[in-house]
C-alpha cells in the first residue's frame, strides 16, 4: 500500500529512490513496531509499504518522482510506525539527504542515521540507493532554467564560462550540475560589515569574503528560504538599502556562522548591502526566490491533481455500491427528541449539512443534489478533506450516497460508500456506512431512532485487515455519531429559538 513501482514520468531531472531495508528501528508497544517510509522532495511525496512486527524492516522497494525542470536541493525522510489510517502516526525517525553534501557515488549507497531521540537511542539507520539523472542534459538544462528565469527577473541572464563555473563549484564543493546564474559584490551585515561576493545558483545562496587571509564561507539553500525582504537605506548598512534572507526554522544551520540573527522560533536572519547596483541585484534574487517558491506549489498541486485524475473514471453506482456483498456491523444507536424527517435534513445539502460537517471535522465539504436514479432511489456525490483531528495525514474522501425511504414508510436509509485518498492504503478498501432513521411510533413530542452500520469492502488483500477495519470502524463511527448529534442539537436550538 504504497507508491514502490509508480513509474516517474517527463523529461528533465529525474529522482529515483531505492529503499533497501532498516536497521534497529525503536520499539513503540510489546517490543514490536510496523514501519513504513515517507519521502518528500519539492512539494511531492512518496510512501513505501508497511513491514510488520519488525525492527530490521526489508522493503527493496523503488520510488521515483517526475521529471523536475531543475536538481532538487533536499530529500527529506521520515520513518513511522503504522496502526491505521486515523490513528496518530508515531514517527520512529527522519533525517534530510542534501544533495549538494553528497557525491553520486556516496548517493548510490548510503546509510542514513535516523534523527529524533528514539531513533537515536537505537541507533537506526536507513539503507538507501538515490539517483538523480538529467535527462535533458547539462546544456539544455541550463537554457532552459535561465530562459525561465529571465521571464520572472524581467532581465536577461548570461551563461557563465566554464572557468567561472568550475571556480564557484570549487569554492562551495559544489557538484559539476551546479551552475553559476549570478555574483554580486556586497557587505555581509553583522556586528562589523564584511566585504565579499553573494553568489546564487539554481539550488543555493552563498558568501564567500577573504580579509587579509581571514576566510569567510557558507551558503544555505533557496529551499530552506523562508521570505525575502528589502529594508530602506539606514546608518548601520552605510546609507544603502539592504536584503534580508529569513529562514525557515531549524533550516540553514550549517550557514549559522554568517547570520546576523536568530530569533526565538529558531529563524535565521542573513542581511546584505552596499550592492554595487541595488535593484539589479534584488530583482533578480526577489525573482529567483519567487520562481524557486512558486515551483515547489506548482509541483505539490500538480501531484494533487494527478491523484484527483485517478478517481474519476469511477465505476458506475451499481457496481461501486455493492451493498450486498459487504458485510456491516452496527456501532451506534440513539434515540433523539426530534422528528425523523427534521433530523433527515443533515443529508439535505443545506445550512444545517453544512455547519454539522465543518463542526465534525469535515474541510472543504461540498456535495450535488440529489437526482433521482430509479423509482424511489436518490443519489448524490460528496467530497471533503479530513482536519488534522480526524488523521493526521490530512485525506480527501470522494463519497457516493443513496437515499431512499424504508419499506415501512417510517423513516430513511442512507447508504454512503466513501473512498479514502492521501491516507496509508487508501488504494485497499472503500468504507461503506448506514445511517438508518425511523420514527418512534406513538411518541410525543415525535422522536426518531438513528442507528449507524459500518462495513470495509477491500479492494486488495491485506494481511493487516483487523487493524485497519478496527481502526477505521472506531474513528468514522464515531464521526458518523458526532454528524447525528450535532445536527440533533441544532436542530433543538433552531425549534427552541423560534418557539420563544
Amino acid at each position: 500500500g504504497g507508491d514502490h513501482g509508480v513509474k516517474a514520468n517527463g523529461d528533465g531531472w529525474l529522482l529515483t529512490v531505492a529503499l533497501l531495508e532498516a536497521t534497529s528501528l525503536p520499539p513503540v508497544s510489546c517490543g514490536s513496531v510496523d514501519p513504513y517510509v515517507v519521502f518528500s522532495c519539492n512539494g511531492v511525496t512518496r510512501t513505501s509499504s508497511v513491514q510488520l512486527q519488525t525492527q530490521e524492516p526489508q522493503w527493496n522497494e523503488i520510488m521515483e518522482f517526475d521529471a523536475m525542470e531543475e536538481p532538487p536541493a533536499m530529500l527529506d525522510v521520515e520513518v513511522f510506525n503504522f496502526d491505521g489510517p486515523f490513528d496518530l502516526a508515531i514517527s520512529l525517525g527522519h533525517a534530510e539527504i542534501n544533495f549538494l553534501k553528497h557525491t553520486p557515488t556516496e548517493l548510490a549507497d548510503i546509510w542514513v542515521p535516523l534523527e529524533g531521540k528514539l531513533a537515536q537511542t537505537c541507533q537506526s539507520r536507513l539503507h538507501l540507493r538515490i539517483f538523480l539523472e538529467n535527462t535533458k542534459g547539462p546544456e539544455t538544462s541550463m537554457r532552459d532554467y535561465l530562459n525561465k528565469m529571465e521571464k520572472e527577473v524581467g532581465k536577461k541572464l548570461h551563461v557563465r564560462s566554464p572557468h567561472r563555473n568550475s571556480t564557484f563549484q570549487k569554492l562551495f564543493a559544489l557538484p559539476h550540475e551546479e551552475f553559476l546564474i549570478a555574483d554580486y559584490a556586497c557587505s555581509l551585515k553583522r556586528k562589523l560589515p564584511l566585504q565579499g561576493r553573494l553568489f546564487l545558483s539554481t539550488r543555493i545562496v552563498g558568501f564567500y569574503a577573504n580579509l587579509f587571509g581571514h576566510k569567510t564561507k557558507f551558503f544555505f539553500l533557496w529551499d530552506d528560504v523562508e521570505e525575502v525582504e528589502v529594508l530602506p537605506p539606514s546608518f548601520t548598512t552605510v546609507g544603502t538599502p539592504s536584503l534580508v534572507f529569513m529562514l525557515k526554522s531549524g533550516r540553514g544551520l550549517d550557514a549559522k556562522n554568517g547570520a546576523k540573527s536568530q530569533d526565538k522560533e529558531g529563524r535565521l536572519k542573513f542581511q546584505f548591502h552596499s550592492f554595487a547596483s541595488f535593484n539589479k541585484a534584488s530583482r533578480t534574487i526577489i525573482g529567483l526566490w519567487k520562481t524557486k517558491s512558486s515551483a515547489i506549489e506548482q509541483r505539490a498541486k500538480l501531484e494533487e491533481d494527478h491523484g484527483d485524475e485517478s478517481y474519476d473514471d469511477l465505476d458506475d453506482v451499481q457496481s461501486m455500491l455493492s451493498i450486498g456483498d459487504v458485510t456491516l456491523s452496527k456501532e451506534y444507536t440513539v434515540e433523539h427528541p426530534i422528528d425523523a424527517d427534521l433530523l433527515m435534513g443533515v443529508f439535505d445539502g443545506g445550512p444545517l449539512e453544512t455547519r454539522t460537517m465543518s463542526r465534525v471535522g469535515c474541510l472543504d465539504y461540498t456535495a450535488t443534489p440529489w437526482e433521482e436514479t430509479k423509482p424511489g432511489v436518490l443519489e448524490r456525490h460528496a467530497s471533503y478533506k479530513f482536519n488534522r483531528y480526524m488523521s493526521i495525514f490530512g485525506g480527501e474522501v470522494v463519497s457516493t450516497q443513496l437515499k431512499s425511504p424504508s419499506e415501512d414508510g417510517d423513516g430513511w436509509t442512507v447508504y454512503d460508500v466513501m473512498t479514502l485518498r492521501n491516507v496509508p492504503f487508501g488504494d485497499y478498501f472503500r468504507v461503506h456506512l448506514r445511517y438508518d432513521v425511523r420514527s418512534v411510533a406513538s411518541s410525543e413530542p415525535p422522536s426518531c431512532r438513528c442507528e449507524v452500520l459500518v462495513g470495509i469492502e477491500w479492494l486488495k488483500s491485506s494481511k493487516f485487515q483487523k487493524r485497519i477495519a478496527r481502526n477505521i470502524c472506531d474513528k468514522l463511527a464515531h464521526r458518523a455519531k458526532e454528524v447525528l448529534e450535532v445536527a440533533g442539537k441544532e436542530i433543538a436550538s433552531a425549534m427552541s429559538g423560534s418557539a420563544s
